[in-house]
């Protein structure tokens, strides 16, 4: 078979060859060999015609082979084939089902138990790093703020949370400030940080005071210095995501080192980019799957997320999934992520 027949799209036995390649890699983690898979029971190939096989693969880019192993290992795009096309899903055991049905039954009516209850339990049925966020309308955001001068060098910040709640903060400063003063400071507050996460506001606005501090009017730039101390009472809200399991990733031989380690509960621990990946699936249709580089983030290159959204009625609320190596075992997680969405919507609406 030459390079050519294949270069658009691998031919059947191609793909069987790439199917059981994979999924001896995924349950082994060691690079699959001509010599192993002519071995295997679903494929009728001599070895020969398997190294050509497995060369043309190469030369697609779905395989690729480890400096010091003779064997081959897939690619990101070779997993996305796999996923796309090749791979059978199983039902989930339903033990597991019953077990995850009871346990969101149990949490329905307090929305940060049941939460924290859904990911734990997607790392334990996986055995990966379980992720869900905090369901929409449980986040705390900034709509709006006043400021009214009062005596003794005091200011009154009137801050109006999500769509009703309203709390007063006293504010001490070290001169009086006009209500014109007040009143600009407060605009410049609005227009940039309304709407924003509560738990974002203060970071965002001490780290914009920093970059305007030559620019920006010496009054504006003193009241909205002494503002930013206002969030902090407001910011002790519920995290956005809850993340579980994170240590099961240390069982995985291409993710244990240290450094690597350190670097994934690091990114883990920053919170936007946690955010903007599990954003990406909140209008999705159902499993999205970002394999290796498709994160865009660099230090999951070696880990694959499967997410689903899940809803409240008709309104997607908030996203489930779970964080593991490429090599993680699509056909029974993707099935549990989508069943366990499906149930916690079930539960939500009741």
């Amino acid at each position: 078979m030459s390079a050519e027949a294949i270069s658009t799209s691998p031919n059947d036995r191609a793909q069987q060859l790439l199917r059981v390649l994979i999924q001896r890699y995924i349950s082994d983690g060691q690079p699959v060999g001509s010599r192993t898979l002519s071995k295997d029971p679903a494929l009728d190939l001599s070895p020969a015609t398997i190294r050509n096989v497995m060369s043309d693969l190469e030369d697609m880019g779905l395989l690729s082979a480890p400096h010091t192993s003779a064997g081959r290992i897939p690619t990101a795009k070779g997993y996305r084939l796999f996923v796309d096309t090749l791979v059978r899903f199983r039902q989930p055991d339903e033990d597991d089902i019953d077990r995850l049905r009871a346990k969101i039954r149990s949490k329905a009516d307090d929305a940060s138990a049941l939460v924290a209850s859904v990911s734990s339990m997607l790392s334990e049925i996986t055995s990966l790093a379980g992720v869900v966020t905090i369901p929409r309308g449980q986040h705390t955001s900034l709509r709006q703020i006043e400021f009214l001068p009062l005596s003794d060098n005091r200011i009154l910040a009137i801050l109006v949370i999500n769509d009703r709640e309203v709390q007063n903060r006293i504010l001490h400063t070290d001169r009086e400030y006009s209500a014109s003063e007040l009143q600009q400071a407060a605009n410049f507050i609005n227009d940039n940080y309304g709407g924003t996460e509560m738990m974002h506001v203060r970071d965002r606005i001490l780290e914009d005071l920093d970059k305007t501090r030559h620019s920006m009017n010496q009054a504006m730039h003193e009241i909205i210095s002494v503002a930013q101390s206002a969030m902090e009472g407001a910011t002790n809200v519920s995290p956005e995501f809850v993340l579980a399991g994170e240590t099961n990733l240390m069982e995985f031989a291409e993710l244990s080192d240290v450094d690597t380690l350190r670097r994934l509960f690091d990114a883990f621990s920053r919170k936007r980019m946690m955010l903007d990946l599990l954003d990406r699936s909140i209008n999705a249709d159902g499993v999205q799957i970002f394999i290796g580089e498709e994160s865009g983030f660099e230090i999951l290159d070696n880990c694959s997320v499967v997410t689903a959204p899940y809803q409240l009625d008709d309104d997607t609320i908030g996203v489930l999934g779970v964080i593991g190596p490429t090599r993680m075992a699509y056909d029974r997680v993707v099935p549990v992520v989508d069943i366990t969405a499906r149930l916690l919507r079930k539960a939500l609406s009741h």
